[in-house]
């Protein structure tokens, strides 16, 4: 299909996602008949060759644990481990590499949180505010918490449009306030919360904040120390990465005074029967053999996405969205979920009198790839009165025909259900 060119934006080609998706191998395979159309990037993006190849030699050159040998394999694995740790640093532009915890994904960084300081901070009555579009990995730890202490969790509502209303989060806030746990980008809405201002009156208040930044680090620039947020947590897979592998960020003086969250090797300075003295931070939070090889990987990542730019991709992406958005917007009985003025490159929908896996099952049939459900975010899905929704996700090296394709798919399952 050729583009709709009257809503096509006016712009010069300053980015070509041509030239980035060759370095994709997955992107060249047909699915069900025809060429892959993969806009599941919200769940996880894909990982160009030089990732892989990094596992690769990871494996055959220099397989070996980390921090724990003298002999040359050790040595090598450990520097390209701890290197990755200071491209972190500087990806999200934190004050130290000692503020950069891995860990297994988001999920397992927010649970970090709530298992160790939370324990360590929060009392019988004490207040946890959560927005209404959270993922479930920054609310069931949060409930697990709040049950185990006495705590009380309240919801900071989201507007028609899907936007924190502010004004109800402003009145919520107390002296009985501790911890504010927020999404930067909604992976059900695509919106952009004001994080900055967000954590200004959290901290006012005396509280925390807590940031899940999923969908953040992958599509613009996150500078936590601008954010002035606490922690923040992300994971490799959202951003040409492996899975298995998260980051949480904490501020040095916050981390120093937590406990640790799990025990084994490497965590520790000394054992005895006695005594145990744990490890400087960042290591006291990270027991046992790591993803070596995912970290690895991750660092590859990160030099990738730095090569192209991540200012570049934001536009970009920026300008697929508004493009999608205005030719979805023309299909009779379509209703985008999600409509804040600050977005990041998320397209959910419904269509009117089909279910969603319905519609996720033709559009696999024409060989384009979307997620269907509540995308783990079930309390946005009864905000705005809906079972699922279909959300197609895009990424630099989506193109402006894949969105043409993805129209035309959904034209096609119309005629399907008449």
């Amino acid at each position: 299909m050729n583009l709709n060119q009257d809503i096509l934006p006016n712009r010069e080609i300053s980015f070509d996602p041509i030239l980035y998706r060759k370095d994709f191998p997955i992107l060249n395979r047909e699915v069900n008949g025809t060429k892959l159309v993969y806009l599941d990037n919200a769940a996880s993006m894909q990982m160009p060759q030089v990732v892989i190849d990094s596992f690769v030699d990871y494996q055959s050159r220099f397989h070996a644990n980390v921090h724990r040998g003298v002999h040359t394999l050790s040595q090598e694995a450990t520097d390209k481990y701890e290197a990755v740790r200071s491209k972190i640093r500087d990806l999200i532009h934190a004050k130290s590499e000692n503020e950069i915890i891995y860990t297994y994904g988001t999920t397992d960084a927010l649970n970090m949180v709530a298992s160790t300081y939370g324990r360590q901070n929060i009392s019988t009555g004490d207040e946890i505010l959560i927005s209404e579009m959270e993922h479930h990995a920054n609310i069931v730890p949060w409930y697990m918490l709040a049950k185990e202490v006495g705590a009380i969790i309240k919801v900071i509502p989201i507007t028609d449009s899907g936007e924190i209303n502010m004004d109800a989060y402003t009145s919520m806030l107390s002296n009985r306030t501790k911890i504010v746990a927020v999404t930067h980008v909604s992976n059900a809405l695509g919106t952009i919360n004001p994080v900055k201002t967000i954590a200004e009156l959290a901290h006012q208040a005396g509280a925390i904040i807590v940031v899940d930044g999923a969908q953040a680090v992958p599509h613009a620039k996150v500078d936590v120390q601008d954010l002035n947020c606490d922690f923040y947590a992300f994971s490799a897979h959202k951003m040409c990465g492996p899975t298995g592998l998260g980051v949480l960020y904490g501020k040095f003086d916050i981390l120093n005074s937590m406990p640790p969250y799990r025990g084994g090797g490497d965590m520790i300075k000394s054992v005895t029967f006695e005594h145990i003295i744990f490890n400087d931070v960042p290591f006291k939070f990270e027991a046992g053999t790591p993803p070596i090889s995912q970290v690895i990987m991750f660092g590859e990542s990160i030099d990738y996405v730095n090569n192209i730019g991540i200012d570049r991709i934001s536009e970009y992406e920026s300008e697929l969205l508004s493009y999608a958005t205005k030719r979805a917007n023309e299909i009779e009985g379509l209703t985008i979920i999600g409509t804040a003025v600050q977005k990041a490159s998320v397209l959910s929908f419904t269509l009117k009198g089909i279910h969603p896996h319905d519609i996720g099952t033709i559009l696999d049939q024409s060989g384009v790839a979307v997620r269907t459900g509540h995308h783990c975010a079930q309390p946005v899905m009864d905000r705005f009165n809906v079972p699922a929704t279909t959300r197609a996700s895009f990424a630099f090296y989506n193109t402006f025909e894949e969105v043409d394709e993805l129209i035309s798919a959904i034209h096609q399952v119309k005629e399907v259900f008449g």
